[in-house]
Protein backbone atom coordinates (compact mmCIF):
# COMPACT_ATOMS: atom_id res chain seq x y z
CA UNK A 1 0.00 0.00 0.00
CA UNK A 2 1.23 3.54 -0.74
CA UNK A 3 1.48 6.74 1.47
CA UNK A 4 -0.68 8.19 -0.33
CA UNK A 5 -3.32 5.17 -0.01
CA UNK A 6 -2.39 4.71 3.80
CA UNK A 7 -3.19 8.44 3.91
CA UNK A 8 -6.51 8.80 2.44
CA UNK A 9 -7.70 5.39 4.46
CA UNK A 10 -6.58 7.92 7.55
CA UNK A 11 -8.18 10.64 6.77
CA UNK A 12 -11.68 9.15 5.83
CA UNK A 13 -11.53 7.98 10.04
CA UNK A 14 -10.48 11.40 11.03
CA UNK A 15 -13.04 13.61 9.24
CA UNK A 16 -15.45 11.78 11.29
CA UNK A 17 -14.04 11.92 14.92
CA UNK A 18 -15.64 14.92 16.91
CA UNK A 19 -12.73 16.09 19.10
CA UNK A 20 -9.24 17.74 19.01
CA UNK A 21 -6.16 16.20 20.31
CA UNK A 22 -4.76 18.04 23.54
CA UNK A 23 -1.26 19.19 22.93
CA UNK A 24 1.19 18.33 25.75
CA UNK A 25 4.52 18.55 26.56
CA UNK A 26 4.82 14.64 26.08
CA UNK A 27 2.71 14.69 22.72
CA UNK A 28 5.55 16.71 21.74
CA UNK A 29 8.33 14.71 23.20
CA UNK A 30 6.67 12.01 21.21
CA UNK A 31 6.08 13.66 18.11
CA UNK A 32 9.57 15.27 18.10
CA UNK A 33 10.85 11.15 18.44
CA UNK A 34 8.86 10.24 15.59
CA UNK A 35 10.01 12.86 13.26
CA UNK A 36 13.63 11.96 13.92
CA UNK A 37 12.76 8.51 13.65
CA UNK A 38 10.77 9.29 9.95
CA UNK A 39 14.48 11.85 9.03
CA UNK A 40 16.13 8.45 9.62
CA UNK A 41 13.37 6.53 6.75
CA UNK A 42 11.01 4.74 9.82
CA UNK A 43 8.06 5.23 7.46
CA UNK A 44 5.87 3.44 10.30
CA UNK A 45 7.14 6.59 12.37
CA UNK A 46 5.71 9.07 9.78
CA UNK A 47 2.54 7.62 9.75
CA UNK A 48 2.03 7.84 13.35
CA UNK A 49 2.63 11.76 12.50
CA UNK A 50 0.12 11.48 10.21
CA UNK A 51 -2.75 9.95 12.48
CA UNK A 52 -1.80 12.46 15.19
CA UNK A 53 -1.87 15.28 12.31
CA UNK A 54 -4.39 14.58 10.10
CA UNK A 55 -7.43 16.18 11.65
CA UNK A 56 -5.88 19.20 12.87
CA UNK A 57 -4.32 20.05 9.16
CA UNK A 58 -7.56 19.13 7.76
CA UNK A 59 -8.96 21.65 9.58
CA UNK A 60 -6.93 24.27 9.19
CA UNK A 61 -7.44 24.01 5.23
CA UNK A 62 -11.34 23.04 5.48
CA UNK A 63 -10.96 27.09 7.43
CA UNK A 64 -9.11 28.27 5.18
CA UNK A 65 -9.91 26.83 1.47
CA UNK A 66 -13.60 26.47 2.30
CA UNK A 67 -14.46 23.36 0.60
CA UNK A 68 -14.21 20.01 2.19
CA UNK A 69 -12.60 18.07 -1.39
CA UNK A 70 -10.09 20.76 -1.97
CA UNK A 71 -9.25 20.71 1.84
CA UNK A 72 -8.61 16.91 1.39
CA UNK A 73 -7.02 17.10 -1.39
CA UNK A 74 -4.83 20.21 0.28
CA UNK A 75 -4.60 18.23 3.54
CA UNK A 76 -3.23 15.16 1.30
CA UNK A 77 -0.74 18.03 -0.29
CA UNK A 78 0.00 19.15 3.11
CA UNK A 79 1.36 15.50 4.12
CA UNK A 80 3.60 14.66 0.97
CA UNK A 81 5.14 17.76 1.48
CA UNK A 82 6.09 16.97 4.94
CA UNK A 83 7.26 13.33 3.64
CA UNK A 84 9.72 14.70 1.25
CA UNK A 85 10.59 17.82 3.66
CA UNK A 86 11.09 16.15 6.52
CA UNK A 87 14.91 15.80 6.97
CA UNK A 88 14.21 19.67 7.11
CA UNK A 89 12.50 19.90 10.08
CA UNK A 90 14.57 20.77 13.33
CA UNK A 91 14.23 18.57 16.52
CA UNK A 92 14.07 21.62 18.66
CA UNK A 93 11.16 23.48 16.79
CA UNK A 94 8.06 22.59 18.11
CA UNK A 95 6.82 19.78 15.84
CA UNK A 96 3.21 21.05 15.47
CA UNK A 97 4.40 25.19 14.38
CA UNK A 98 6.20 22.87 11.26
CA UNK A 99 3.62 20.66 10.06
CA UNK A 100 1.25 23.69 10.12
CA UNK A 101 3.28 26.31 8.97
CA UNK A 102 3.58 23.78 5.28
CA UNK A 103 -0.62 23.05 5.42
CA UNK A 104 -0.72 27.63 5.75
CA UNK A 105 1.97 28.22 3.16
CA UNK A 106 -0.11 26.01 0.88
CA UNK A 107 -3.46 26.92 1.05
CA UNK A 108 -2.69 30.59 1.26
CA UNK A 109 -0.82 29.97 -2.06
CA UNK A 110 -4.06 28.39 -3.29
CA UNK A 111 -6.43 31.04 -2.24
CA UNK A 112 -3.92 33.30 -4.35
CA UNK A 113 -4.39 31.43 -7.11
CA UNK A 114 -8.57 32.09 -7.46
CA UNK A 115 -8.33 35.08 -5.34
CA UNK A 116 -11.21 36.28 -7.76
CA UNK A 117 -13.74 33.80 -6.89
CA UNK A 118 -16.03 33.41 -4.69
CA UNK A 119 -15.94 30.59 -2.47
CA UNK A 120 -19.37 29.37 -0.12
CA UNK A 121 -18.87 27.55 3.58
CA UNK A 122 -22.43 26.93 3.69
CA UNK A 123 -23.45 23.91 5.95
CA UNK A 124 -20.38 23.96 8.12
CA UNK A 125 -20.25 21.01 10.32
CA UNK A 126 -20.47 22.10 13.67
CA UNK A 127 -17.51 19.99 14.75
CA UNK A 128 -15.47 22.57 12.34
CA UNK A 129 -15.99 25.15 15.10
CA UNK A 130 -12.96 24.96 17.46
CA UNK A 131 -13.91 27.32 20.88
CA UNK A 132 -10.77 29.22 21.80
CA UNK A 133 -9.39 30.50 24.96
CA UNK A 134 -9.81 33.96 24.35
CA UNK A 135 -12.79 35.51 22.19
CA UNK A 136 -12.87 34.91 18.58
CA UNK A 137 -13.31 37.96 15.93
CA UNK A 138 -16.38 36.85 14.84
CA UNK A 139 -17.99 37.79 18.08
CA UNK A 140 -16.46 41.28 17.22
CA UNK A 141 -17.79 41.38 13.84
CA UNK A 142 -20.94 39.47 13.48
CA UNK A 143 -24.58 41.40 14.42
CA UNK A 144 -27.93 39.18 15.01
CA UNK A 145 -29.26 41.61 11.77
CA UNK A 146 -26.42 40.81 9.21
CA UNK A 147 -27.11 36.97 8.91
CA UNK A 148 -23.37 36.63 7.76
CA UNK A 149 -21.60 33.11 9.14
CA UNK A 150 -18.31 32.91 9.97
CA UNK A 151 -17.56 31.47 6.27
CA UNK A 152 -18.49 34.50 4.71
CA UNK A 153 -16.47 36.75 7.36
CA UNK A 154 -13.35 34.62 6.98
CA UNK A 155 -13.59 34.95 3.02
CA UNK A 156 -13.59 38.10 3.30
CA UNK A 157 -10.22 38.33 4.46
CA UNK A 158 -7.03 38.27 2.59
CA UNK A 159 -5.07 34.86 2.60
CA UNK A 160 -1.95 36.00 4.69
CA UNK A 161 -4.57 37.93 7.34
CA UNK A 162 -7.04 34.66 7.11
CA UNK A 163 -3.94 32.26 7.99
CA UNK A 164 -3.23 34.48 10.77
CA UNK A 165 -6.86 34.05 12.25
CA UNK A 166 -7.05 30.71 11.74
CA UNK A 167 -3.97 29.99 13.18
CA UNK A 168 -4.42 32.12 16.19
CA UNK A 169 -7.96 31.58 17.02
CA UNK A 170 -8.86 28.13 16.11
CA UNK A 171 -5.48 26.44 17.01
CA UNK A 172 -4.49 28.71 19.63
CA UNK A 173 -0.93 29.39 18.41
CA UNK A 174 1.12 32.11 19.75
CA UNK A 175 2.20 34.91 18.01
CA UNK A 176 5.97 33.78 18.31
CA UNK A 177 4.05 30.06 16.73
CA UNK A 178 2.46 31.80 13.99
CA UNK A 179 5.36 34.44 13.27
CA UNK A 180 7.26 31.40 12.98
CA UNK A 181 4.54 29.44 10.73
CA UNK A 182 4.11 32.31 8.63
CA UNK A 183 7.71 32.95 8.28
CA UNK A 184 7.11 36.27 9.84
CA UNK A 185 7.66 38.97 12.61
CA UNK A 186 5.51 38.79 15.61
CA UNK A 187 4.96 42.49 15.63
CA UNK A 188 3.82 41.70 11.49
CA UNK A 189 1.37 38.76 13.26
CA UNK A 190 0.29 41.34 15.31
CA UNK A 191 -0.60 43.95 13.11
CA UNK A 192 -2.27 41.05 11.23
CA UNK A 193 -4.53 40.39 13.28
CA UNK A 194 -5.64 43.79 14.59
CA UNK A 195 -6.52 44.87 11.01
CA UNK A 196 -8.14 41.53 10.52
CA UNK A 197 -10.35 42.26 13.40
CA UNK A 198 -11.08 45.50 11.77
CA UNK A 199 -12.08 44.40 8.75
CA UNK A 200 -13.84 41.39 9.81
CA UNK A 201 -15.69 44.11 11.61
CA UNK A 202 -16.13 46.50 8.54
CA UNK A 203 -17.58 43.57 6.83
CA UNK A 204 -20.14 43.44 9.01
CA UNK A 205 -21.35 46.45 9.39
CA UNK A 206 -21.14 46.98 5.54
CA UNK A 207 -23.88 44.09 5.44
CA UNK A 208 -26.03 46.14 8.11
CA UNK A 209 -26.24 49.47 5.90
CA UNK A 210 -27.22 47.34 2.97
CA UNK A 211 -29.66 45.21 4.67
CA UNK A 212 -31.35 48.36 6.97
CA UNK A 213 -31.65 50.06 3.04
CA UNK A 214 -33.67 47.47 2.36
Amino acid sequence: MTFGQQYSMRLTVATEQKTEPQVTSDIQRREQLWAVAAQKGDSTAFMHIVDAYQRPVYNLCYRMLGDAVEAEDAAQETFLRAYTKIKTYNPGRKFSSWMLSIASHYCIDRLRQRRNQTVSWDDLPPWQMVPATEPQPEAVALSKEAHLTLRDLLDSLPPDYRAATVLRYWHEMSYDEIAEALDTTVSAIKSRLFRARQMLAEAAQDVDVQLSAH
